[in-house]
């Protein structure tokens, strides 16, 4: 059976690391403890003035080739999920094909905000199972929130931060390895509590908007604490029985990192161990788009995920939207 499979990995991150200590002096209170306390964010690294999206796809895309031991003309197709993107039109994606040489591979961006990478796996993988043109398809992750920070908002300055993570998956004829199953789901009526709402055309950029830094990152409201710890494990519960397995049969979860509270009751909903979810938003901060990817390098790269196991990524962002793969590496 052909079937999609995790060829390699890549990742990249700025070089300028930002501390906690650094918003205790910019907001004038100590927010480092409870950022320690209850997210687990310690620092962060975020863009250069002159860094933008792309500048943060194209050494993790090299990456992944060098890995991989790829050439950029390998690459069928090229999809880069971000609700970063370096321009409203063209594609981020346009670019960074240019950029890279990657000559042989058509382009598009997706954005399901930071649904967006598993969303982005999950479409890979139907292209190269459906259609034996695509045999490399390159998948990135981007995230260049630091660009889009109020920094007298405390409920988004102190979280948010910037990195591109990158998969590439290779078209193979196998039973044993690759694409399994997913689902993509919507709580669209969540679409007004978080985003950057001004900019597109429901609200064109102008001086009372940039005045009042409408085309800035906001918290509207507050979700339901419970929302993604609920909507991970149900996902996670779902998927398993799809494939013939559970949750306690996966070998690693790879979710959403915004909220270290929010991953353990997820782990604990399934009653599986705290340790089967990798973590990075210790250092990185949360990277959107690129956090499960960034995760992923992180694991492949220390060893700590083998071939053969199974895999269950899960993401969520804005919208609300949510997504959830399964792939046996």
């Amino acid at each position: 059976m052909r079937n999609a499979i995790i060829h390699s990995t890549g990742a990249y991150v700025p070089e300028k690391v930002v501390p906690n200590s650094y918003f205790d002096e910019l907001l004038g209170e100590n927010v480092s403890d409870w950022l320690v306390e209850n997210v687990q964010i310690f620092e962060r690294r975020w863009a250069a003035d002159n860094q933008s999206t792309a500048d943060l796809c194209i050494p993790a895309a090299r990456m992944a080739l060098e890995n991989g031991g790829l050439n950029p003309e390998d690459i069928d197709l090229l999809i880069i999920s971000t609700d970063t993107p370096e321009f409203i039109s063209p594609s981020t994606a346009s670019k960074v094909q240019y950029e890279l040489g990657l000559v042989n591979a058509g382009t598009f961006d997706v954005n399901t905000a930071c649904a967006g990478f598993v969303t982005a796996m999950d479409i890979a993988a139907k292209y190269i199972r459906s259609d034996h043109q695509y045999k490399h398809v390159m998948v990135i992750g981007a995230y260049a929130m630091s660009k889009y920070l109020n920094k007298e908002d405390k409920k988004t300055v102190t979280l948010f931060a910037d990195g591109a993570g990158v998969v590439i998956l290779k078209a193979a004829e196998t039973e044993d390895q690759g694409f399994l199953a997913s689902e993509l789901l919507t709580q669209g009526q969540y679409y007004g509590y978080m985003g950057i709402y001004a900019g597109g055309t429901f609200q064109p950029v102008n001086r009372d908007v940039i005045d009042n830094k409408d085309h800035l990152l906001k918290f509207v409201q507050k979700f339901p604490k419970e929302l993604n710890p609920e909507m991970w494990s149900k996902m996670a519960t779902v998927l398993t029985r799809r494939i013939g397995s559970s949750p306690a049969g996966v070998d690693h979860y790879f979710l959403t990192q915004i909220n270290i509270n929010s991953i353990h009751e997820t782990m604990d909903r399934l009653e599986v161990p705290r340790e089967k979810a990798h973590t990075i938003m210790h250092y990185y901060g949360y990277t959107g788009s690129a956090c499960i990817p960034l995760a992923f390098h992180d694991a492949v790269s220390k060893g700590k995920v083998k071939r053969g196991e199974l895999l269950v990524f899960i993401g969520s962002g804005g919208g609300l939207a949510f997504a959830s793969a399964a792939f046996r590496y």
